[in-house]
């Protein structure tokens, strides 16, 4: 009987080692964890050994290491990536994901990374699908509104009267101040807007101005502006100005340019801000990931906005989830059905980007561990040597 009792010890040591040998093997991977051998006694009146009851493993939090990669992503806390590909729902602490040729999100076994997709607005509309990253055009934005504050110099005198525009150039002596910005078409093409400031007769007009649109040289208007004795703007509110692009573009183009943030005193002319809303097409530059797994496309145009949001997937039991290798688990009835939900809610952790978590392997403790498990054979061999003197001393009883 204490043979197999022996052997029964022998085989735990080597499952032992066995599990011991894999940590250490795979210290190095990204989003491993370590397992521990867990034994139970085969009980009968004196007992008959030990057997391996479980290859537990143990999801604590390995360390973040950094990278260079903004779709390297870690998970700071609980949680799992959720990955999908041939009708099979993965989930994975190694967040090491890049690009394929569709333009999906991908770890190295080309399983999809799942987030919430953003609509056109940039808006969460809470659709789960895979992540896609799109490497076509964004559509330009014609321009709608053109904000500008400008300081009119209080002190100018009259120079309105003199307006003359030649080939697109008016005579310095017919305006007292001006600025350039550029404005956009449905196609994306820019243009050169100027507005040029008029002083009026300071007599009988003291705080009006004219403000002249110039677009690619050509005149599209001239409005009165005025303000209020204390230097504030007063009308109009807006100057609405349409004006034909031409190359293909939606004729027939409408903005507003707004001065109200606009001001007349005793001091220099000065131009305090100006900016308008459109743009040109532009193409995929690169992504940034946030702590709450939000992921905002940056585009060569100067534009980023809100494509998705990565989600993260919890389990009552995560010891009861069934490792399929390279790094992946799948959900079991002992691990229960999982929870899915934004990153830094209901008890998930947080999204790290341009990192990656290392395995939570701890070589040391784990170097001690293969001492104690060789012992252990060691001892259980002892005993069978015993049990085989003791059997060949009756065997040699005469």
């Amino acid at each position: 009987m204490s043979f197999n009792t022996a052997l029964s010890g022998i085989q735990a040591a080597s499952s032992d080692l066995n599990i011991i040998g894999n940590n250490i093997a795979n210290s190095a991977t990204t989003g491993f964890k370590t397992s521990r051998a867990e034994f139970a006694d085969v009980f009968t009146s004196i007992g008959q050994g030990v057997r391996l009851q479980a290859s537990a493993q143990q999801f604590t939090q390995g360390n973040i290491a950094f990278t260079d990669n903004p779709l390297d992503l870690a998970v700071s806390g609980n949680g799992f990536f959720q990955l999908e590909g041939g009708g099979l729902t993965v989930y994975s602490r190694a967040g090491n994901f890049k690009l394929n040729s569709s333009g999906n999100v991908v770890n190295n076994d080309g399983l999809s990374l799942m987030a919430r997709l953003a609509d056109s607005n940039g808006t969460i509309t809470g659709a789960i699908a895979p992540l896609q990253l799109s490497n076509a055009y964004v559509n330009a934005n014609p321009t709608a509104s053109l904000q500008g504050g400008v300081n009119f110099d209080a002190r100018e005198a009259e120079t309105d009267s003199s307006w003359l525009l030649i080939a697109g150039v008016p005579d310095t002596g017919g305006y007292n101040s001006s600025t350039t910005t550029t404005i956009y078409d449905s196609l994306g093409n820019d243009h050169t807007v100027t507005l040029y400031f008029s002083k009026l007769d300071p007599t009988t007009n003291p705080n009006e101005w004219n403000v002249r649109t110039l677009i690619d040289g050509v005149q599209e208007d001239a409005t009165v502006v005025s303000f209020n004795s204390d230097g504030s703007y007063n009308a109009p509110a807006l100057i609405p100005i349409v004006f034909n692009p031409g190359g293909g573009a939606t004729a027939g183009q409408a903005f507003d340019v707004n001065l109200t943030a606009s001001t007349q005193y005793g001091s220099e002319f000065a131009v305090t801000s100006l900016q308008q809303d459109g743009y040109t097409a532009g193409q995929l530059l690169g992504v940034d990931v946030d702590d709450t797994g939000i992921v905002f496309a940056r585009y060569s145009n100067g534009q980023s906005q809100t494509v998705a949001q990565v989600v993260l997937a919890n389990f009552a039991n995560v010891q009861g989830l069934k490792p399929i290798g390279n790094t992946g688990w799948i959900e079991s009835f002992s691990s229960g059905s999982p929870v899915v939900s934004d990153p830094g809610t209901a008890g998930l952790g947080l999204v790290q980007s341009n990192a990656l978590e290392e395995s939570n392997v701890d070589l040391t403790s784990q170097l001690v561990n293969m001492i104690i498990a060789q012992r252990n054979f060691q001892a259980n061999a002892q005993t069978i040597q015993a049990e085989d003197a003791v059997t060949q001393t009756i065997i040699n009883l005469r």
